[in-house]
């Protein structure tokens, strides 16, 4: 079957099987930050945005992307700048192996665009569906909150 959906501001009319999860048509269409881990989404680092909000892409069965749009991290950047979370997790030293940040990337950002100045506690519950097995979240934290900065003042930068 063929569906129309807009994945990063473009419009795509893939042909998909009933069964394809989404997390398969992203990959298929070339957009590699959305990783395949456990596939069960237990570990968040298949999450993209669907219509703004974070869901696990390995859940979710493409044809349910009828008429939806997906945001992925290679939908983040401006002109070719870096969103102010992806500069914030690099400045800050965010991304250990970096296999996990798409996901945790694409969580904030979820967050952030609902809520611009988000506590600690709040920014740990947004990515508590993400899992990382080479940080202890800290830098991760730190990062959102830099980028929650920059976001409010309008700047680009991560730290603000």
């Amino acid at each position: 079957m063929q569906i129309r959906l807009t994945i990063n501001g473009k419009v795509h009319e893939p042909d998909v099987s009933a069964g394809e999860t989404l997390l398969e048509l992203l990959r298929r269409l070339g957009l590699k930050s959305v990783k395949f881990a456990c596939g069960t989404g237990n570990c968040g680092a298949c999450t993209v945005l669907l219509d703004g909000k974070p869901v696990l892409a390995c859940l979710m069965v493409a044809p349910q992307a009828d008429g939806r749009s997906v945001t992925t991290v290679e939908g983040l950047s401006a002109d070719g700048g870096l969103h102010p979370l992806q500069q914030a997790f690099m400045e800050l030293g965010a991304p250990q192996c970096g296999f996990c940040t798409p996901g945790m990337l694409m969580s904030a950002v979820g967050l952030l665009s609902e809520n611009p100045d988000p506590t600690r506690q709040e920014i740990r519950e947004a990515i508590s569906g993400n899992i990382c097995r080479c940080s202890g979240y800290v830098k991760v934290v730190d990062a959102v909150i830099a980028a929650a900065k920059a976001l409010r003042e309008g700047g680009a930068g991560g730290n603000g």
